[in-house]
């Protein structure tokens, strides 16, 4: 069992402290969400690991206060291999998608050429020269098999389909691809690799959900030791059995998930709120004993008295006080214009249907969405999620049909970037810059949004995501809006950060129609969801579980239809031109898939339950079974989507 053990790491960046004692274990088998704000040294902790930042160590030199050197130690077993996600590759140029993916088989090539160089000279060997070429070839070949040669191709085609690399993305220049494709490209690089020790940082960020919940499943039942930095709360609940949670430069441990960790640390703060209440009642009482006694001895001209004091004050002195827990106010407390409500019908479309050269995005489909709701746009990557909101907006035109605002809709929109007229102004400049309104009004209200004294003179172009925000979110509430639309609000925002902003929406009157891949943030604000399917909007009531439940539902009705029908099948005599006969070959097929498919999946539940099977055998057991449950998916949604077409 490998290991990995960070032990009091200490780090400067310069003259600067950014980890003061960051101390945890993980050992083989250990996913770990490492959480905490931003800038708080989440990933400077990931590249210390990866040997990307390296440790400086000056013993015996004088530390001083313009000057710092790193203390700690990263131990790792021997022999153990560490991959990091990267967030900007950067490759030699001209390399297509295929070509960085088969960067992960680097040493299996060198192996095979040299397998391959060995076999020409053997042509020419003779003897003891031919046995000791036979031996070298035979380690080769061993090697060749340990390091995963014979399934390369099974390893490639499995991320791929994970993470959805279809066959014209693989042949994409890897340099024109946008900063999200190269990072989810070398994602799938890393995951083809297996390495020991996985390091994440912010791995959901540009994935689609279908690619996130297939990467769930991977990490899931990954051998090693997985280690996460993210924003994700689904994921991390879905992922991670330990938390590992950064706070003033040092880290505390918490085993379980995500919504576990929050539990355990509401509980831990209010003990410490009681230890520190109690303690506080008896240093009160100490303390006015000292008064007391001091008091006396000079009203009584006594030493005793001040002996006394003295000696009390001595264990006052030696106690270990406990410091009061912060806890944080992170709501903002927003007082929401009474604008004037909109029509019943806000957002509309109507027969809409827009294509991109072949690619067609919609087709002649209809959505609407009604004063008060709370809608969550999903779908995968380039379903037209976007698309639409170019269209309602009127930056895009439809093909066909009608995409439109209900009457009297006043409308706020959030994009996925932020960006401001002049970077250079304070907060309060950039707030004050298209309104009319007085220094301290305008103070007042951005308070509101947790600009407290100073920091509403803090230039725009140093604000973090979350204060970037904020900010545009006062701009956008100020006005009289009854409409916001939002465009993943939560991307590169830390959890604290997210959950403010969660904590202000729900004070919102209005109606809001957003974008999100953050499963956790829908499920917080949604009542309703809406997915891009087969070119065409489907309405799911609820948040992003409901949703959920209600396709594994249909996917079961699917499969209990199924069962009936074919038990209908053996007492029934066939009905004859019921369908054309091209039909019903299909639809014999696709049934015979279907059973074929769960007939295996079957066989290989029942092989990985077989004793004394060996980690590696069960683990290509559980891959091949996840990929025939992928494949039996996908069938049973086009055969759905068939069925509910014809009726």
């Amino acid at each position: 069992m490998f290991e990995l053990k960070l032990n009091g790491i200490k780090k400067f960046m310069d003259a600067t402290l950014v980890l003061k004692n960051i101390s945890f274990e993980a050992y083989e088998g250990d996913k770990i969400g490492i959480v905490g704000v931003n800038g708080s040294g989440k990933s400077t902790i990931l590249k210390l690991i990866a040997g990307i930042e390296p440790m400086h160590y000056y013993p015996g030199y004088p530390q001083t206060s313009s000057y710092g050197y790193d203390e700690g130690l990263i131990n790792m077993s021997r022999g153990a291999t560490c991959a990091y996600l990267e967030q900007m590759p950067v490759y030699p140029q001209g390399l297509k998608v295929i070509d960085v993916l088969n960067l992960a088989f680097e040493e299996i090539d060198s192996i095979e050429l040299q397998m391959r160089e060995l076999e020409e000279k053997m042509r020419d060997l003779v003897d003891i020269a031919l046995e000791k070429a036979l031996k070298k070839y035979s380690d080769l070949v061993q090697l060749f098999e340990v390091k995963g040669g014979y399934e390369r191709e099974e390893k490639l085609s499995k991320v791929c389909t994970g993470l959805k690399f279809g066959e014209s993305f693989l042949n994409k220049n890897f340099d024109l691809l946008s900063g999200g494709e190269k990072t989810t490209v070398v994602l799938g690089k890393l995951l083809i690799n297996v390495p020991d020790i996985l390091l994440l940082d912010e791995p959901t960020n540009h994935l689609d959900m279908d690619s996130i919940e297939w990467l769930e499943g991977y990490l899931k039942n990954y051998k090693g030791i997985v280690l996460i930095v993210s924003h994700d709360r689904y994921f991390l609940d879905n992922v991670v059995n330990k938390i590992v949670e950064v706070e003033d430069m040092e880290a505390i441990s918490y085993k379980g998930n995500y919504s576990s960790f929050v539990s355990q640390k509401e509980e831990n703060m209010r003990i410490q709120f009681e230890h520190f209440r109690e303690q506080q009642k008896k240093i009160n009482a100490m303390e006015k004993t000292v008064t007391d006694l001091r008091d006396w001895a000079m009203r009584a001209d006594n030493n005793k008295f001040f002996k006394r004091a003295a000696s009390i004050q001595k264990k006052l002195d030696k106690i270990d006080r406990i410091d009061k827990p912060v806890f944080e106010k992170k709501n903002m407390k927003l007082d929401f214009k009474a604008t004037e409500r909109s029509g019943k019908e806000t957002i509309k479309a109507i027969g809409l249907s827009k294509s991109y050269e072949d690619k067609v995005i919609f087709k002649d489909t209809n959505l609407m969405v009604q004063f008060g709701e709370r809608v969550g746009l999903i779908g995968s990557n380039g379903s037209g999620k976007t698309t639409f909101l170019r269209m309602l907006l009127g930056e895009e035109q439809p093909d066909t049909g009608v995409v439109e605002l209900g009457a009297n809709v006043k409308v706020a929109y959030l994009p996925q970037k932020i960006t401001f007229k002049n970077e250079e102004f304070t907060v309060l400049e950039c707030f004050r810059e298209d309104i009319s309104i007085v220094e301290g009004k305008a103070r007042e209200y951005l308070s509101k949004f947790m600009f407290y004294k100073k920091s509403v003179f803090k230039k725009v172009k140093n604000l973090s995501g979350g204060e970037r925000i904020r900010l545009k979110l006062a701009m956008l509430l100020f006005q009289d809006i009854n409409l916001l639309i939002l465009d993943e609000p939560t991307n590169h925002l830390d959890i604290k950060s997210i959950e403010t902003f969660e904590e202000a929406l729900e004070d919102f009157k209005g109606t809001i129609f957003f974008i999100s891949h953050d499963r956790y943030f829908i499920n917080k604000i949604g009542d309703r969801v809406i997915a891009v399917e087969s070119n065409t909007f489907k309405s799911y009531l609820g948040n992003y579980d409901d949703y959920r439940n209600e396709k594994e539902q249909l996917i079961q009705h699917v499969q209990e239809t199924k069962e009936s029908q074919k038990n209908n099948d053996k007492n029934k005599k066939p009905i004859i031109h019921h369908k054309p006969f091209k039909d019903e070959v299909v639809e014999a097929k696709t049934l015979a898939k279907i059973e074929s498919l769960e007939t295996k999946i079957k066989e290989l539940d029942l092989a990985m339950l077989a004793e004394q099977m060996d980690y590696e055998e069960l683990n290509k057991l559980f891959c091949r079974r996840q990929d025939l449950n992928n494949e039996l998916d996908s069938i049973m949604d086009l055969w759905l989507n068939s069925h509910v077409n014809e009726s």
